[in-house]
């Protein structure tokens, strides 16, 4: 994965920096794992808008990811290497021996041809997925299990990774993208591997209409608002507006959201990177 800059001959081209697409080998996705994606532009059942800045946007089919990886012992190869609009991750594209084909979060070095497993005592080979009690300590993994059979939940997006740092009776400890350290069951499943697209943070969209074609609509600040409108707007001439919070008087920037008696808090380690 590569990134390529454009000679500024449009405004819009003058800090445009995307991936290149090499690794993708197929534009076409599979007709039978694709879904309808519905869009609310950020209003709930009754047409009240609850979320802003959302609206618009290219329309989308959703393609459906195999999180589970629950076909055990069947061996699958790997068809293509495919492009998702719905995620910053490349997917890949598996044709199981008896027939099925599954869609897949792409690790780095998998391609087409490619041959990837799922089950217990199965080697951890990039593209497998198992438990993590049959993983060697020191192991890259992605899409990881919080509880047996849920499905992958963490280190999902592009270029994310997590690593086995030691076992300690029925718990594995990880240590999660953000840091965190984290005992996870060693009957969870986790996907060999570093999620593709490691080069997605290096990309920059060069103009706004990037960001509405994504469905993003125009963001305004709090401080440029009267004092009707937002905690933080009004004031004399150009004020700072205190201390940052939401619209709806949520403080943000250092304020701690997580509930301090949290039943999952028992399984951290060590608490993720300030």
């Amino acid at each position: 994965m590569a990134v390529k800059k454009f000679n500024p001959v449009t405004p819009g081209q003058r800090g445009k920096i995307i991936g290149t697409f090499e690794e993708i080998t197929s534009s076409v996705p599979e007709k039978s794992l694709l879904k309808p994606l519905k869009k609310s532009g950020g209003r709930n059942n009754r047409g009240k808008m609850t979320v802003r800045h959302v609206g618009g946007g290219a329309k989308r089919m959703y393609r459906v990811i195999d999180f589970k990886r629950d076909k055990d012992g069947v061996p699958a190869k790997v068809a293509s290497i495919e492009y998702d609009p719905n995620r910053t991750a490349r997917i890949a594209l598996l044709n199981y021996s008896d027939g099925e084909k599954r869609y897949i979060l792409a690790p780095n070095g998998l391609e087409a041809g490619h041959n990837v497993i799922s089950g217990k005592n199965i080697a951890p080979e990039i593209g497998n997925s198992l438990p993590l009690g049959e993983i060697p300590l020191g192991t890259i993994v992605h899409n990881i299990e919080l509880r047996p059979g849920q499905g992958g939940a963490m280190a999902r997006s592009a270029g994310a990774y997590a690593q086995l740092v030691s076992k300690e009776g029925r718990y594995v400890i990880v240590k999660l993208p953000s840091g965190e350290s984290r005992k996870i069951l060693t009957t969870c499943r986790a996907t060999v591997g570093t999620v593709s697209n490691s080069d997605h943070g290096l990309e920059r969209s060069g103009k706004a209409g990037r960001s509405r074609w994504k469905g993003r609509r125009p963001r305004v600040r709090g401080v440029a608002m009267n004092p009707v409108d937002h905690p933080m707007g009004g004031g004399e001439g150009r004020a700072s507006g205190g201390h940052p919070r939401s619209k709806t008087g949520v403080l943000a920037k250092g304020y701690k959201t997580r509930k301090k008696k949290k039943a999952s808090s028992k399984f951290i380690i060590e608490k993720r990177n300030k």
